[in-house]
């Protein structure tokens, strides 16, 4: 199976301490490159998420985001410090009787007093653990779409595939008839211009012609390429490299191709297969 380096998940979490939404999006790239933009308070597990990240992806520039939206009940919650406050409403009393002297307590800066505002703390460990939960949850519906669309690129490629095919299989049925028919083409022209030839010396050259217009060795270098392409199809995994560099491989022989045509036939033909190859390139830029 293969898998396409294009791809969008979104994982969401909802529990007692408020909603968190996990973000993960992917586009081609030659090697992993990963982005985050996470909450300054859940920065401490960037590490454990790049790992988790680095462990099931080969390729692809990849950015994650994190949206926290706490409870107003768990985060913000504040609670008064009763007996402190008496005990400092009483040590006030005292100062002003010791003092003789009457001064009204600011509340203000009461609450100032350590210990006095009391806040219901995050357990950020607890949460962190299932923000992890959700990561991997998150990475699983990644794949997974990433997967549909690598099945997808299948299919295109594979129809590129067989468009090259039929094009190699109509050069190769094709070339004793071009051979031929450049024979004749030659034969006309000395016919018009009443030049005499030695036969001996007439096949040579026609022998020297048929050996460098020759393409079977190129035919049968594509014929390969094409069978290790829908080979490695099959195998799946992380293949877009070495499908790119077959992709290298295969415009090479239709250049070769092109640049030993003597005939409209070939010439099309090997038009038409770099131009199979260019839309198979396309898609290939997006395999992991």
């Amino acid at each position: 199976m293969i898998h396409s380096m294009t791809a969008f998940a979104r994982q969401a979490i909802k529990a007692d301490w408020g909603n968190a939404h996990f973000e993960i999006r992917s586009v081609n790239q030659r090697f992993l490159e990963t982005n985050f933009r996470l909450p300054e308070a859940f920065r401490s597990i960037e590490f454990q998420l790049r790992d988790r990240l680095r462990k099931r992806l080969n390729r692809g520039k990849v950015d994650v985001s994190l949206r926290l939206e706490y409870s107003p009940t768990d985060s913000d919650a504040i609670a008064i410090n009763e007996q402190l406050a008496k005990q400092l409403i009483t040590a006030h009393q005292q100062l002003q009787a010791a003092a003789q002297v009457e001064q009204p307590l600011q509340i203000t800066d009461l609450m100032r007093w350590p210990g006095l505002i009391q806040t219901t703390e995050l357990d950020t460990s607890q949460v962190e653990k299932q923000l992890l939960v959700a990561f991997d949850e998150a990475i699983d519906a990644l794949i997974a779409m990433r997967q549909r669309e690598g099945t997808s690129l299948i299919d295109i490629i594979m129809a590129r595939l067989d468009g090259i095919a039929e094009q190699v299989t109509l050069v190769r049925g094709q070339m004793a008839e071009i051979i031929k028919w450049q024979r004749e083409r030659i034969m006309t022209r000395f016919e018009e211009a009443k030049v005499e030839l030695d036969p001996e010396r007439l096949e040579q050259e026609m022998v020297m012609l048929a050996q460098k217009v020759d393409v079977e060795e190129e035919l049968d270098r594509l014929d390969t390429h094409l069978q290790e392409v829908a080979r490695l199809l099959k195998k799946g995994g992380a293949i877009g490299r070495r499908l790119d560099f077959l992709m290298q491989e295969l415009n090479r022989e239709a250049n070769t191709l092109g640049s030993k045509s003597i005939s409209p036939i070939t010439t099309a033909a090997s038009v038409e297969i770099k131009v199979l190859i260019e839309q198979m390139r396309e898609q290939i830029q997006n395999i992991e």
